[in-house]
């Protein structure tokens, strides 16, 4: 039976970049992680839990700087330029607290 059972395939754009980070800068804790056989729960554990912050930040960030439906059927252009702001800002947050750290 595959030790993976129920967890997902192939990681996001998180899980591939804290395994990056890993292997470049955290060497020791990387092999560590990789001769327990526990780098896949880890890294599918930041990945998950990346993502679920992410959207809970892009909708905490949008609520608070007033980015609603409302300007996206009014202003689509301008509501596309706050979004990405938005999420890159986000995006930004998560890389410091979990993929970095």
């Amino acid at each position: 039976m595959d030790s993976r059972e129920g967890e997902p395939e192939t990681l996001t754009r998180f899980g591939r970049a804290r395994e990056k980070y890993l292997m470049e800068h955290r060497k020791a804790l990387y092999t560590s992680l990789l001769l327990k056989g526990t780098l896949w729960s880890h890294l599918t554990e930041i990945d998950q839990a990346a993502n679920e912050q992410m959207d809970s930040l892009t909708a905490e960030l949008a609520a608070s700087e007033g980015v609603t439906e409302r300007l996206k059927a009014e202003n689509q252009m301008a509501w596309v330029g706050q979004m990405n702001n938005i999420r890159q800002r986000a995006e930004e947050i998560i890389m410091a607290e979990l993929i970095y750290s």
